[in-house]
Order: C-alpha cells, then sequence, then structure tokens
C-alpha cells in the first residue's frame, strides 16, 4: 500500500539486511485521547495531503487510522547498532510538528481506553479507496483494525532456497515472539483475558474471508510456486465475491503473522506489538534476527526438522504465549529441541528467551547496546507485564492516564517503561 522498506534493485540474500516499521498513536497532550492527526503531520512536512515522507534514513507514512503513523526504514539496514537514533531522532520531530496541535505521540500495541467503534477515523486521502474497501467488507471499527500498533521487520531472501529456510525458521521462531513483545494487556480500560490481546483480535479481525489469516502461524510452504498456488490464489479468488473490482488483490491482504512479499524478496513478520520506545522495539528485533539467523543455519535443528512441525502445533504453542507471555510453559520437548534447549526440560517461554539471549551473548551476536535493554525485558517481563504492575488493578481513567503519560514520556526520552 505504501513505498516498502524493503525494495533493492537485485534480490538481497539470507540476512544481508534488515527493514524495521514502527507505528504510533497520536494523541491529545492533555486528555491522551486519540487524536486523527496523520494527515496534518505529513501535510507540515510534504506540503500537501500525501500519504509518504521519503527522505534518507526513515521515513514516515500514513496507516489505515488516522491517528496512527508509521516510521521505517527507507532503504534496508546492514546492521540494526545504531538504528534506533535516526528513529528516536524523527520521535522528536514529529512530537515538536505534534505540540502546536495540542497532541504528542503514544506508544505501546494498542490505546488502553480508546472506543475503537466510536472513535475510528479511516484515512481520507490517497489510496483511501483500499481502506474504504477493507471497512466495506471486514467493518474496521473493532480493535483488531482501530486500534493497534504494530513492529513489522522485513528479512530478504534470494530463490526458493533461502526463501524454504527462511519461512520454516520464522514458522518455528512465531510462538515465541509476544513472550518478548506483548504490549496490550488492557483495552477500553479494562484488563484483558492476555497479555497479548491485539493479537487475540488480530486472530479474528478478517474471519468473513478466513483464508486471509489462517491460523497466524503461515502453513508448510517452502517455494514461490507452492505458496502462489496454496496461499495467494486461494486468498484471492476467496474474496473476490467481495472485491470485484480487484482492489485488495495484493500480497499485503495476507493476514498471517509473517507474509511472504515476493515483489521485494522479503518477508515480514507481523507479530509484534510496539513498545515504549524505539530502543525497544529494535532491541526485539536484534535477538529475533540473530534467533532465525542460529535457526536458518542450523546451529541448534535442521531445516528439515523445522520443516515438519505442524501449523496446528505451532499455533497452539502461540496461543498460550499470547495469553501469558514470558511466563507460559512450553511443555514440548521437540519443540525446545529446535533451540537446542531440550535437555532442560519444560521451561517458560521467558526462561526459553533467557537461555536463547545467553547463547547469543557468548557468541557476541547481539549489538551491546541492545543487551541490557533484553536482559529487562527478559528478566522483568514483557511491557504487558510491566503495565500491569504499575497499575497494581487500577484502571480507573486516572491511573491509566498517568501509565499512558509515562509511556509517552518513556517514547521522547527512549528509555524503558519500568
Amino acid at each position: 500500500m505504501n513505498q516498502d522498506p524493503i525494495d533493492p534493485p537485485a534480490p538481497l540474500h539470507l540476512f544481508a539486511a534488515v527493514g524495521i516499521e514502527l507505528e504510533y498513536m497520536i494523541v491529545d497532550a492533555d486528555s491522551l485521547d486519540v487524536r486523527p492527526l496523520t494527515d496534518q503531520v505529513l501535510r507540515a512536512v510534504t506540503g500537501s495531503w500525501q500519504s509518504d515522507f521519503v527522505k534518507p534514513g526513515v521515513s514516515w507514512s500514513n496507516e489505515l487510522a488516522l491517528h496512527v503513523i508509521e516510521l521505517k526504514t527507507t532503504r534496508p539496514l546492514a546492521t540494526l547498532a545504531g538504528a534506533t537514533v535516526p528513529f528516536q531522532d524523527d520521535i522528536g520531530r514529529i512530537n515538536a510538528i505534534l505540540k502546536p496541535l495540542g497532541a504528542r505521540l503514544l506508544p505501546g500495541g494498542a490505546h488502553p481506553w480508546m472506543d475503537p467503534w466510536r472513535e475510528i477515523r479511516l484515512w481520507p486521502h490517497d489510496h483511501n479507496v483500499i481502506y474504504e474497501n477493507y471497512n466495506r467488507i471486514f467493518d474496521c471499527r473493532g480493535h483488531g483494525w482501530a486500534n493497534l500498533q504494530s513492529c513489522h521487520i522485513n528479512l530478504p531472501f534470494a530463490g526458493d532456497d533461502e526463501f524454504g529456510r527462511l519461512h520454516a525458521a520464522i514458522r518455528v521462531l512465531l510462538p515465541l515472539i509476544p513472550a518478548l513483545s506483548a504490549s496490550t494487556p488492557v483495552l477500553e480500560g479494562v484488563i484483558q483475558p492476555s497479555l497479548d490481546q491485539r493479537l487475540e483480535y488480530y486472530k479474528t479481525n478478517s474471519a468473513r474471508v478466513p483464508s486471509l489469516t489462517g491460523a497466524v502461524i503461515p502453513e508448510p510452504i517452502f517455494s514461490e510456486t507452492d505458496y502462489r498456488r496454496e496461499i495467494l490464489a486461494k486468498m484471492y479468488a476467496d474474496i473476490k465475491p467481495l472485491d470485484p473490482a480487484g482492489v485488495l488483490q495484493d500480497e499485503w491482504l495476507n493476514a498471517r503473522g509473517a507474509i511472504a512479499r515476493f515483489d521485494r524478496n522479503a518477508i515480514e513478520i507481523r507479530i509484534i506489538d510496539v513498545q515504549e520506545c524505539p530502543a525497544a522495539d529494535l532491541a526485539i528485533a536484534a535477538l529475533l534476527v540473530a534467533t532465525l539467523r542460529e535457526l536458518v543455519e542450523g546451529s541448534w535443528s535442521t531445516s528439515q526438522v523445522q520443516r515438519q512441525w505442524a501449523t496446528a502445533d505451532l499455533a497452539a504453542i502461540l496461543n498460550r504465549v499470547i495469553r501469558t507471555a514470558n511466563t507460559a510453559l512450553i511443555e514440548e520437548g521437540d519443540y525446545l529441541a529446535l533451540f537446542g534447549l531440550a535437555k532442560s526440560g519444560p521451561m517458560s517461554a521467558g526462561q526459553c528467551w533467557r537461555e536463547i539471549l545467553a547463547h547469543h551473548r557468548r557468541r557476541r551476536a547481539i549489538a551491546p547496546e541492545y543487551l541490557p535493554i533484553l536482559e529487562t525485558i527478559t528478566r522483568q517481563g514483557c511491557l504487558a507485564r510491566r503495565m500491569l504492575a504499575f497499575l497494581g488493578g487500577d484502571t480507573g481513567r486516572q491511573r491509566l492516564a498517568a501509565m499512558a503519560r509515562r509511556l509517552c514520556h518513556c517514547l521522547e526520552q527512549g528509555i524503558l517503561f519500568r
């Protein structure tokens, strides 16, 4: 829909680069209610009602909801080391534009008290035909559409062999991701059943056309030809009666937790909640990329073993981790063996990540700037747990607003929510 963060002239090979996308809410500076001002921010820097502000380093763009703005790497990054700075700089620039409008940016995977059925406003300018069609077919007023902010990681591949190895590794890693990234424990002022409630809605937001999301975990498909036949062609055929003009028949229609983007030779991981500041998002991305590299290279398990995992079995683990994040118990020894952890017996998802992080630390596989952040996340718990600890069971508006203000401060200062 918008300019892609990975759009090279020729396919990049595995782990040669990474693209990052981060979404943030625009809220009122005082009330912290959502404010539909993304078009005004983009107009301030482009001079017109454009959907993209493209520049070196980090570009800005719109999303479906008018209160959400996306920051993304304009070109693929050879390394995530030092990547925090341009994102953090642009957070400050956007907040400076919003300040005279009485608004500011709020991080996190969802607004804690927004009523999406009442407050949603769709992007009204260029490309709005896409959003209008989504709204007509799926009714975008709910949390799965109107109230969500995610981090996307784009990883390149060149050819079927690389695609197959990368897709196999991503499939088996997806179930563990919410243990690190869950940040949506409160919606509409109520503590939710799941720490990653955004993903609970994500699972069902395209239920009218089930083939769009599937089981969130992608099917075990490892070639472009099979993927186009088994996933994309079925998806396009299923939505055609609702979209006869073909407005939505593109690869981004795919709503799985990771989607193949053959138009740019990348796989896009989509199930990560946005954190409290870019440093936290990039630290998690660095950990995920390092872990995927080990999986692809066969350090713990072969690609053939990874490919044997059924979608339903991976989805069952994912659903557990969506609910309780880092405390979810992983009892499947053969799943733990994929990460070299089988001898440790059943362990929590958080313990899995502590072991994996220790492995990467020994190998110096992650930029040192991210290690303290990852130690906090893997020891103190995901942002959702830290948010609940702050609330202490008090979900009154005053306490929720105090939490939101602290999150805004974390975003502005580039610091963790503790």
